[in-house]
């Protein structure tokens, strides 16, 4: 247990500083696995088995949440192929000359083995991706579905690159695997709608991933996080898959910090490694224009290219496991299993520091750059149209939803929603809402609003603070001028908000206990003033 008190004070120590420097906290983690590995601290096998369990609940939490449809985009599965033989051979070059230029680690490699190592270093990081995606609360703006959506590709070519390397195909009971998969959700489904709203749906979830998802796929020669992200998929159009994914997002990000703080016990970094670590670095800027780039020319605005590219600006775990193959073939030492491990750190570190400040970047790089045709842009990307709306709800979910009701209903104000998850708008304007697909954390969108003078009252109900923070800064940027009203968690929310000038800042708990409140109020007083004692119903 002495063992475990040290990384688990490390972690939590370097963790804090990270956030005292406004780094994100993984940023801390991986270091604390490199201070942990120099320390000389016994190690501690359960880390693996941690971290593999947090990239399994992640990548079941993806599919709970993903659209498979996305797939299907060119801006997907075209993006994902041409930029993956593109960063081979870009890669493959900025490593040659490496080898040139007598970098130690490199001179000794063919071009099979350079071509091996690039092809490591075209995929981008999963987890880092979906972290850095959570925390704005952007997992469903455009562009992070397509960030999604290529990382899922990637990870359908990383099943068939370990096939193609394992010299094994898959089990001749995979294929029945496969085909009873549908019938075996149905099943869970009913159960599923029977657990209540506690511990049980979380475990139903737990079960679902590990079990019929990684354990099953894995016994028939799949890879096992991908049978967890199909099992996701599969679930996904339950009513309640967002409530499952809400159940296990704090077990999830917990078990992740395993992942993180297991990729700095990989090895510690020496003179050469670092040499060629930083060598590696390079790629990352051409990796970002890359994903820009293909994505402009697929007729998507700059700021979603430049935002999805700057997300996957980074090296993938992925990268450790194709070292390992090559280590395994005997085509590579290894030393570059430390060597990857040292990339793949730093790049989370680059990425972290850039996808900080990420949206203030685009906004700048994207107003230097040539205008786009907007007719010829994507459907989502184009101008949307406010009509005469006098509030604009921003986010429609629960809390979105019930306010744009109460404002349109009760009070007759001509009131418009604004959620950038497209299936979700679809479906309320079949039901008869006035809502339009737009991303509201997006300065140009609020620029290229349509007929927007009428609207006197903005309201920001999305469930993330950090994204309700990035559209106030973008309401004020456009030249807004009218009221703003914020829902918020937590009191240090309300603080900022009213400290930042809105003017209604509103706790959703305490919210809740009012209402409650104002309907047994209204419920007794009711009761008192009937002669027979029995309560009318509160209106």
């Amino acid at each position: 247990m002495t063992t475990v008190a040290l990384y688990l004070l490390i972690t939590f120590g370097l963790g804090g500083v990270a956030m005292a420097v406004r780094l994100p906290p993984l940023v801390g983690f991986l270091t604390a696995g490199f201070v942990i590995n120099a320390l000389h601290l016994d190690k501690l096998p359960e880390l693996e088995v941690i971290a593999d369990l947090g990239v399994t609940l992640l990548l079941f939490a993806i599919g709970l949440k993903l659209n498979a449809r996305i797939l299907l985009r060119k801006e997907v599965w075209l993006t994902t192929s041409v930029h993956l033989l593109a960063s081979v051979v870009l890669g493959g070059a900025v490593l040659w000359l490496g080898a040139v230029a007598g970098l130690a680690m490199l001179t000794d490699q063919n071009l099979q083995t350079i071509a091996l190592l690039a092809f490591a270093l075209s995929f981008s990081s999963t987890v880092f991706v979906v972290k850095v995606l959570e925390e704005r609360g952007e997992s469903h703006a455009l562009y992070g579905r397509i960030a999604v959506g290529i990382l899922v590709m990637q990870d359908i070519i990383a099943v068939v690159f370990l096939t193609a390397t394992s010299g094994q195909l898959p089990s001749p009971w995979a294929l029945a695997v496969l085909a009873g998969l549908w019938p075996m959700t149905l099943f869970a489904r009913k159960i599923w709608g029977r657990l209540g709203h506690g511990e049980m749906q979380a475990l139903f979830g737990m079960v679902m991933a590990f079990v019929p998802g990684y354990a099953l796929f894995t016994a028939v020669g799949l890879k096992g996080d991908l049978g967890a992200l199909i099992m996701g998929v599969l679930l996904a159009s339950h009513p309640s898959a967002s409530e499952l994914a809400r159940s296990l997002f704090h077990i999830k990000e917990l078990l992740l910090v395993g992942f993180f703080v297991s990729i700095g016990l990989t090895g510690l970094p020496t003179l050469p490694t670092i040499e060629v670590a930083l060598l590696m670095l390079l790629l990352l800027p051409i990796k970002a224009i890359g994903y820009g780039g293909l994505l402009t020319l697929l007729r998507v605005r700059y700021r979603t290219a430049m935002l999805a590219g700057l997300g996957l600006t980074n090296f993938s775990e992925f990268g450790l496991i194709v070292v390992s193959v090559g280590v395994s073939m005997g085509m590579l030492d290894k030393t570059w299993l430390v060597e990857m491990s040292i990339a793949v750190a730093l790049s989370f570190v680059v990425s972290a520091l850039f996808n900080g400040r990420g949206h203030i970047l685009v906004e700048k790089l994207a107003a230097r750059l040539p205008a786009q045709d907007e007719t010829k842009l994507t459907p989502e990307e184009r101008p949307a149209d406010a009509g005469d709306a006098e509030v604009v709800v921003i986010g429609t979910g629960r809390v979105g939803l019930s306010t744009y009701r109460r404002l349109n209903d009760h009070y007759g104000f001509r009131v418009l929603g604004v959620d950038y998850n497209g299936p979700r708008v679809q479906q309320l304007r079949s039901e008869g809402y006035r809502v339009i697909e737009g991303d509201a954390t997006d300065l140009d969108f609020w620029n290229r609003l349509r007929h927007s003078g009428s609207v006197h009252t903005a309201v920001l109900a999305m469930h993330r603070h950090g994204a309700n923070v990035t559209a106030l800064e973008c309401l004020r940027e456009s030249g807004f001028s009218g009221n703003v009203a914020a829902v918020a968690r937590y009191d240090d929310e309300v603080k900022w908000a009213i400290e930042h000038g809105v003017g209604i800042a509103f706790n959703i708990y305490a919210g809740a206990g009012l209402e409650l409140a104002d309907q047994v109020g209204e419920r007794e007083l009711a009761k008192l003033a009937r002669p027979d004692g029995d309560a009318a119903e509160p209106t």
